[in-house]
């Protein structure tokens, strides 16, 4: 193999394998060492240059970082990377001077974006500080989209949103509530904007188009009704809930119907548990709070009887499942199940009926938009799309991400720049050694177990339905729960011409991820060390040749544990941990490169 090339950015960035899997890339494991000291103002912000809601995302983010966090492959349980970012929010100072500002004096680009919720809002975050005029239009008299709507108070309280919704409409953004974009032919001709994003969302559930469907008022579309929920147009529901669908507006639905007085709740699930769409944690929180999860049940009709609604049929299934596939189903007969109201929630949909056809903007044979996967752009070289209208429903933290990469998109089209033309990612390295034996951040293993989030009391949650259930971790619990950080971010950086091959590192490396040995294809090398690598996904680290006998360092970067071992115990210093800092560019790196005076 050639050696290894560490200047590219993708190589360090892909071993921090949580800032990796974040869609928006927060750089976690320093907001996490800022929380160790104390520091969770500056923490906050760390977090804020990427994800922009660190509150909101502290609390309902669908975590694609913890699946990934490097604990979680010598334990069972990853660090509370989630969790730890609300630690930042809740115990911060006011940050209203830390915050980008709008110039006085405009760039004369007016924006329109559409729809109020993270993308939008992170497109407006991201060009107002540019001298854009950025109008958002919002249907409803609240902004926040699917974040207001369909995420109940009890997970993410008003107040949470409206704090760090109004840190960026109060930058200067015209923010137009009750104002639905009926027309975008209308809107592109009505108004000199020179862009539009649309950030509408994926406002449409879907049906379940079975016999008695339409023979009862008692059977609710899971997003809408959440909606009124939010809304206070709906404020009880009957004793006997079933949910179809095991999603996380499932979830929603069913902790939602025990606050409205629904004694007896079940989600009805197609297949086993394997397959379902919820997180984990979000079905834990479903059954603390006695939700039944029914498995092996697909919903066959509705069983009324002069427009009451009696229940549901449900064939029950039985499955062969190998490898993680299923091969065979078998149906074992039908299932009655009584109940007052149906809550459906099987999926979202894309619903555009106000975009017009003839005017530029293609949409494929399920109504969602041809965009650009990298750009943001439609095929009418004005408008942009992002967050669930660009491609259908994710979640918050894919949404932003969209956000800051339609908002570069947007600045290089008003610049008559070309929008595939990106800012490379940047990384840059810096020593962390103070002395012959020290390091400037904590590199010692630490055993301690993951902290449980405290939460209220069952009896107590259900007294009206805006109380907040997580109560979050307290400074004291943060303490603990930030020493379980590998620090991934810190890398061994090795430099092949001072290795004398004494083996020392080898022998201290208590995860035996070196191995020093003749060079070969990656093939070879992967089962030639020490404790063969068998993760694919992530790179072998092969050195230069080393000078005394032509050999190569190997390292398995997959279950390195950044321990900093090799490099106290090498004698001449070829081993060093050096910080990586991966640069990930947004619309104001572009307009400085652009105006470097």
């Amino acid at each position: 193999m050639e050696p290894t090339d560490t200047s590219k950015s993708d190589y360090f960035h892909r071993v921090v394998d949580c800032q990796w899997a974040c869609p928006a890339h927060t750089d976690v494991p320093e907001y996490i060492r800022l929380i160790a000291q104390g520091e969770f103002t500056a923490a906050y912000m760390v977090n804020r240059e990427s994800n922009v809601f660190p509150g909101i995302l502290g609390r309902v983010c669908d975590r694609p970082c913890e699946p990934a966090c490097r604990r979680g492959r010598i334990e069972e349980k990853p660090v509370a990377i989630c969790r730890l970012k609300r630690v930042a929010s809740d115990n911060r100072d006011d940050i209203t001077a830390l915050l980008p500002k709008a110039p006085r004096e405009k760039n004369g680009k007016r924006i329109a974006c559409i729809g109020a919720g993270p993308a939008s809002l992170t497109v407006a975050n991201d060009l107002l500080p540019l001298g854009y005029e950025v109008t958002i239009f919002e249907q409803y008299a609240v902004p926040g989209g699917l974040m207001r709507t369909n995420i109940p108070a009890f997970r993410l309280p008003a107040n949470v949103l409206d704090e760090e919704i109004g840190y960026i409409v109060n930058m200067g953004a015209d923010l137009r509530l009750n104002s639905p974009v009926k027309s975008m032919r209308q809107l592109l001709e009505s108004e000199e904007f020179d862009a539009v994003f649309v950030g509408s969302g994926a406002p449409k559930g879907k049906e379940l188009d079975l016999p008695g469907r339409h023979d009862t008022d008692r059977v609710h579309i899971g997003i809408a009704w959440l909606e009124s929920v939010a809304f206070g147009h709906v404020d009880r529901v009957g004793e006997r809930v079933l949910i179809i669908g095991v999603g996380n507006t499932a979830m929603d639905c069913c902790r939602s119907s025990l606050r409205l007085g629904a004694k007896d709740v079940k989600v009805m699930a197609r297949k086993p548990r394997q397959f379902f769409k919820a997180s984990e944690w979000e079905l834990e929180d479903a059954e603390h709070e006695n939700v039944a999860i029914v498995v092996n049940h697909a919903p066959k009709s509705f069983v009324t009887e002069g427009g009451k609604l009696l229940g549901m049929m449900f064939e029950k299934l039985e499955y062969d499942i190998d490898n993680g596939d299923i091969k065979a189903t078998r149906s074992l007969g039908d299932v009655f199940f009584p109940c007052d109201d149906v809550i459906l929630a099987i999926g979202q949909e894309n619903a555009f009926p106000w975009i017009e056809k003839g005017i530029g903007i293609e949409l494929d044979k399920w109504n969602v938009p041809k965009v650009d996967k990298i750009t943001y752009q439609s095929t009418l070289p004005e408008v942009f799309f992002g967050g669930d209208a660009a491609f259908g429903p994710k979640n918050i933290i894919w949404s932003v991400e969209h956000g800051h990469q339609a908002a570069i998109s947007i600045h290089k089209f008003c610049h008559d720049q070309a929008v595939e033309e990106r800012m490379p990612r940047g990384v840059s390295l810096s020593s962390r050694k103070m002395g012959m034996h020290e390091w400037a951040y904590k590199n010692e293993y630490n055993g301690v177990e993951r902290r449980l989030v405290p939460h209220v009391g069952l009896i107590e949650r259900f007294k009206k339905i805006n109380i907040e259930v997580e109560l979050g971790f307290t400074a004291e619990e943060a303490a603990l729960e930030v020493q379980r950080c590998l620090n991934c971010d810190v890398q061994t950086v090795f430099a092949a011409k001072l290795c004398i091959e004494c083996d020392a590192c080898i022998d201290i490396c208590p995860v035996d991820c070196l191995t020093i040995t003749q060079n070969g294809t990656e093939d070879e090398l992967r089962t030639h060390l020490t404790a063969p690598a068998t993760n694919r996904s992530q790179a072998l680290y092969v050195s230069a040749l080393l000078p005394q006998t032509g050999r190569v360092m190997v390292k398995d970067e997959d279950v390195c544990v950044h321990c900093g071992l090799c490099a106290e115990r090498c004698p001449t210093a070829a081993w060093d941990m050096q910080k990586s800092t991966i640069h990930i560019p947004h619309a104001i790196d572009e307009e400085v490169a652009a105006c470097p005076a």
